[in-house]
């Protein structure tokens, strides 16, 4: 039922578009009223005054423009059709109401009812979408049609130039514009009216009435059993046939199914090309004129069958359903291309973008480059300023070098003579060491002096033990003799007092000698690794040379205990003094 709505709404929208518009660009209520009347009579739907006058009230919310009628005629009339009507009578209902208005006033090749029913063609092969138009492919569908009907040649170049044309200004036709196109005779050359006429009638016949088959067969009657000569038309699932072609006297129909079959029969009773159709109640014996027709209606009928058996459309309009699905999909696959187009267009301008940005990038460190060129070659420039100055500079220093070492010649030359100076110094202080060391063998004469007047003092140390033992024997003598004695002992005692006195005062003078010899034994150490180093000194300083004065070349008094605490005269005086204290006491 959707797909037979839609064929109604495409002629219901020609008639209603057809209508007179007010002053407020809407369509009176009047026509409205007439044209829904009209449609309820063809469609042969119950008319429901109330409901119409209900839905076209006055006010100004009602539905009396374009859009308020569709809720109507939806609810009201279409929801309502069964397919008991006449498409014939609705189809040309709807363009009594149009055509006037829309047909073109240029005479046509064509009749009014010839363009009636190209005006109806257009109404099935037009596009689901308003305003209605068809479009080149089924324009070429329809003109092949019509040629072959014709029994002429279909002219392939000169439609193509026809597409480009219509290409490059429009979508598709319009239904009056198809009716100006094949009453103009452009792709009918050579035809006449009548010819052309019977060529769209066929069409008409097949795409509309869904005629799939007509022609003259002999029919095999069920109670005379006469054959009877019958105009019969296939449709897709009836065969109903005629006295003659102008179908207005109806004799019978054949309802098909997919139980139904047909056989081919041998000749028989002086008739050939015999063939039978078996239905469920019924069997029909149908002779043709030749073996051509019957092999053509024989396979016709097998065919609808068979589409029968399928659930299958017509095959016009299954071949419009793929058309139109292959249009769909070539559709799809176009906006889906101009939608990858577009997205590669966007694509590219974004490459193109970054592109641009990449060239002013480039650009920019093009700029750069050359802008470091120059500053390379400004720097080199001045570099080359630079070490040409400092070339000079360096010549400047490498005479001022050449100076120095001129100088640094002479200074060495000086050095040299200072060195075999301080040699000579050198030999002198050999000289003074040699006179040192003379000095030390004097010492150690004195030290060997020294050793016999420690000796000799040891003897007296004895001989002081021998007279004390001589007074404790004495003590044992006579009280006489032991007062004797005893002053002579008294004598001793003082003798020994002042001998212990000057022993102890020589054991100072010995100490005093001793840290005398110590200094002195520093001094020589100290004097002789000044000697050592004394040319690494005279080196280092680079000065003039101290000479070493050699000491006193008297002889010093040593004991075995270091250097005497007094000279040889005093040493003397203490010897005359000791032996006269000696006398004394004896």
């Amino acid at each position: 039922m959707l797909g037979l709505k839609e064929e109604l709404l495409k002629s219901i929208w020609h008639a209603f578009t057809a209508l007179d518009l007010d002053r407020s660009g809407k369509v009176s209520k009047s026509q409205l009223k007439v044209l829904s009347h009209n449609l309820c009579t063809v469609l042969n739907v119950p008319h429901d005054p109330v409901a119409l006058e209900e839905h076209f009230r006055d006010d100004d919310e009602g539905p009396v423009s374009n859009q308020g009628y569709m809720p109507y005629l939806n609810k009201f009339i279409l929801e309502k059709v069964q397919g008991n009507f006449d498409k014939v009578e609705f189809n040309r209902m709807c363009w009594t109401l149009c055509a006037k208005k829309n047909l073109s006033k240029n005479p046509l090749l064509i009749s009014d009812e010839d363009a009636f029913k190209v005006w109806v063609i257009f109404n099935f092969l037009s596009e689901d979408k308003y305003p209605l138009i068809i479009v080149p492919e089924e324009i070429e569908y329809l003109l092949k049609k019509i040629t072959e009907a014709m029994g002429a040649g279909w002219q392939q170049e000169q439609f193509d130039h026809y597409k480009i044309a219509l290409n490059t200004s429009r979508e598709g036709l319009s239904a009056w514009e198809l009716i100006d196109l094949i009453g103009s005779g452009q792709f009918s050359k050579g035809m006449d009216r009548q010819t052309v006429s019977m060529a769209i009638n066929e069409v008409f016949n097949e795409l509309i009435l869904d005629v799939l088959k007509q022609g003259y067969l002999l029919k095999k009657g069920h109670k005379r059993k006469n054959w009877m000569e019958r105009w019969f038309v296939l449709k897709p699932n009836i065969i109903s046939y005629y006295v003659s072609e102008d179908l207005k006297d109806k004799k019978g129909d054949i309802i098909l199914d997919g139980n139904c079959c047909v056989e081919a029969l041998p000749d028989k009773d002086g008739k050939k090309c015999l063939f039978l159709i078996k239905c469920l109640d019924k069997t029909f014996e149908i002779s043709a004129s030749d073996k051509k027709k019957k092999q053509e209606w024989i396979q016709a009928i097998q065919s609808t069958v068979s589409l029968l058996r399928a659930g299958s459309p017509p095959p016009h309009k299954e071949a419009r359903q793929k058309r139109k699905e292959l249009r769909q999909k070539l559709l799809a696959e176009q906006e889906e291309l101009e939608r990858q187009m577009k997205e590669l267009q966007a694509a590219n301008e974004n490459k193109q973008k970054e592109l641009e940005t990449v060239r002013k990038q480039l650009e920019a460190a093009a700029a750069r480059a050359a802008e470091e060129e120059k500053k390379r070659l400004q720097t080199q420039v001045e570099l080359q300023d630079r070490f040409s100055l400092e070339l000079e500079r360096e010549k400047m220093v490498r005479q001022q070098m050449e100076e120095q070492v001129a100088q640094k010649s002479s200074e060495l030359e000086q050095y040299l003579q200072r060195v075999r100076e301080l040699e000579e110094m050198y030999k002198q202080l050999q000289e003074a060491l040699e006179d040192e060391k003379q000095a030390r063998q004097d010492e150690e004469t004195v030290r060997k002096l020294q050793a016999r007047l420690l000796e000799e003092e040891t003897a007296k140390r004895a001989e002081l033990e021998k007279w004390h033992l001589q007074q404790q024997q004495t003590i044992q003598m006579t009280e006489a003799e032991k007062q004797e004695l005893e002053n002579q002992r008294m004598m001793k005692e003082q003798a020994l007092q002042v001998a212990m006195e000057q022993l102890k005062q020589l054991e100072l003078e010995r100490k005093e000698a001793l840290e005398q010899y110590e200094e002195v034994k520093k001094k020589l150490e100290t004097a002789a690794n000044n000697t050592k180093s004394w040319k690494d000194k005279v080196a280092h300083h680079e000065g003039l040379i101290r000479l070493i004065e050699p000491g006193s070349k008297n002889p010093h008094l040593i004991t075995n205990w270091g250097p005497a605490a007094f000279t040889e005269a005093e040493l003397e005086e203490r010897q005359r003094s000791w032996k006269g204290k000696k006398a004394t006491s004896e």
